[in-house]
């Protein structure tokens, strides 16, 4: 793993400049007012279909539109990177933008609570589409003035009907592979099917006595415990995530890839997660088949599908870095096949360069959160091991993270506290009314069952889950995002970190909270600013920790345990 000469001198205010000066300039390229034009236009997609609504507003131009913006910045990924110039934004056009997503999304809520004449609902669908397609233009052209749309186009115009043609395909390929795991399907549809049901009984009868088929309505288990082998069972969509995520891959590391030899490993990645899914059906079945149907069906049932893509996801990575046949010559290097050792120096800012550092716990607690789930059914009593599986990755990776500025200032607990008001007024607002189910499923363990598992829940929220995702997240991602083409972001310090970057890893991160995304967008956002404004991630774990705490207190004092 490379290494920087160590430097612990106060840092002059000139060095940072220069180092935050190409950071700020890449904000205003044309690659990153893309990037910030997609990252609106998915918040506002997110925004339309989270508010109840009576209208589907675009209907067949949404995913043309998608698909369409998604090859374009893919296809034209290096076109886009050298374009330097730099590009205003116009707030008064957002503004506007922001204004017709508010009205549509008002008159969309109030079209769904009340009923219309037909006429009278076609006219307002109408107005309604009218006033999306303006808002949708105002934020384009205040991302990107129209003068740079233009000289786009005309530059790219093979490339602009390449993308339109990839998104007229996506949507007329959409009703037929829907329509492969359709009782009413065609031949192909039926031979799919067909071919995991009869991969699944021969498993199940090498495993369990007594095992009964209904090949007509595709049905397989025993006499205690039966399932039907139908679209949630089929594996299309981990044959679907695997072959985008293969893709992405091979393109994102194509300089070092020896085509065609490469390819070999999509279908041997399809093949496999393939062959799994058939391991998860008929596993379905011996779990259930042993007296624990809630496990199989809501537990396992979910989670052994993720298991299985990340399992052959990170087979997928390890195999085309480290067989030298699918390397181009010279492409392996030494830092390739290096361990993450402990670090010899560090750099200005004192983060650790260490990548492993930064994500293994975060993904400690993804595999253990993975595990617990396919363990349990409605209540994870299984919870406490992530708590062990991200302490065990922080002190596996103690002394790269000594090197981190852990220092922090008055202000990291203020930040605290705001997120932890922002999230009992998300509560309170997004969460449904009634009573929590995990405090019913609490009711019915013995006491000390339940003092740990509480204990647990509580160490996690406040020590390990705070500091593994302010590791991925501010300390990794949000300065990886500064610039795409870079791969070294632990030579940057967090005063360079641009808006954009905040943005786009402020909204993965909220992803992670289902229908609070609100919540973690937010959450994010103060937390990537605190640890720009201080430069440092101390304040970003502190605040973190605070919210963590705090909401514990509150859980603890009040009982209202769907706040978790």
């Amino acid at each position: 793993m490379r290494s920087i000469s160590a430097n612990t001198s106060p840092q002059h205010p000139a060095v940072v400049a220069e180092l935050s000066s190409p950071a700020q300039s890449f904000f205003s390229t044309l690659l990153s007012r893309f990037m910030l034009l997609g990252a609106c236009v998915a918040l506002d997609v997110a925004v339309l279909a989270y508010i109840p609504h009576n209208f589907a507003l675009l209907g067949p131009l949404a995913p043309i539109g998608i698909v369409a913006f998604a090859a374009f910045v893919g296809l034209g990924f290096s076109w886009l990177k050298e374009q330097q110039t730099p590009l205003p934004f116009s707030i008064s056009l957002f503004t506007v933008h922001a204004a017709c997503i508010v009205a549509v999304s008002s008159a969309n809520y109030n079209a769904s609570q009340t009923s219309h004449s037909s006429i009278n609902a076609l006219l307002q669908l109408a107005a309604l589409r009218v006033v999306l397609v303006v808002g949708l233009a105002m934020l384009a052209l205040a991302c990107i003035p129209l003068s740079a749309w233009t000289q786009t186009l005309r530059s790219t115009r093979w490339l602009g009907a390449q993308a339109l043609v990839a998104g007229v395909l996506a949507w007329c390929l959409r009703f037929p592979a829907q329509s492969l795991w359709s009782p009413e399907s065609s031949l192909p549809g039926r031979l799919l099917q067909a071919l995991t049901f009869h991969s699944v009984a021969p498993l199940l009868n090498a495993m369990l006595p007594g095992v009964t088929i209904d090949p007509q309505q595709f049905i397989v288990g025993t006499g205690r415990f039966a399932v039907t082998i139908a679209e949630q069972c089929s594996g299309l969509e981990g044959l679907g995530l695997v072959l985008i995520f293969t893709t992405l891959w091979l393109w994102y590391f194509r300089k070092e890839m020896r085509f065609p030899r490469a390819l070999l490993l999509v279908p041997c990645a399809l093949i496999s997660v393939w062959i799994l899914n058939i391991f998860r059906i008929a596993a379905l079945v011996v779990i259930g088949n042993a007296g624990h149907p809630e496990i199989a069906m809501e537990g396992f049932h979910s989670q052994a599908g993720w298991i299985a893509f990340t399992l052959v996801a990170l087979a997928f990575s390890v195999s085309a870095r480290r067989i030298r046949w699918f390397q181009r010559p010279g492409a392996i290097s030494a830092s390739g096949s290096a361990s993450s050792e402990s670090l010899a120096s560090i750099n200005e800012s004192g983060e650790s360069p260490a990548i492993a550092a930064y994500l293994m716990p975060f993904l400690a607690i993804l595999a253990a959160s993975f595990i617990s789930r396919a363990a349990s059914g409605s209540f994870e009593w299984l919870y406490p091991l992530r708590f062990v599986a991200a302490a065990l990755a922080l002190w596996h990776y103690r002394n790269d993270l000594k090197q981190i500025n852990w220092r922090f200032s008055l202000t990291a607990p203020l930040a605290g506290v705001v997120v932890f008001a922002l999230g009992l007024a998300a509560s309170h607002i997004l969460q449904p009314a009634g009573p929590s189910p995990l405090a019913n499923s609490l009711a019915t363990l013995s006491p000390e069952a339940r003092i740990t598992w509480i204990v647990f829940r509580i160490a996690a929220a406040v020590i390990t889950i705070p500091v593994a995702e302010e590791l991925a997240f501010r300390g990794y991602l949000t300065r990886r995002l500064i610039r795409f083409s870079d791969s070294d972001f632990d030579q940057k310090p967090f005063s360079a970190i641009t808006p954009l970057s905040i943005l786009l890893s402020s909204a993965v991160y909220g992803l992670m909270f289902g229908r609070l995304w609100p919540l973690g967008l937010l959450s994010g956002v103060v937390f990537a600013v605190l640890a720009k404004w201080k430069s440092r991630l101390g304040d970003a774990v502190i605040a973190h920790i605070t919210s963590g705490l705090l909401l514990a207190l509150w859980i603890l004092a009040t009982g209202n345990w769907s706040l978790l």
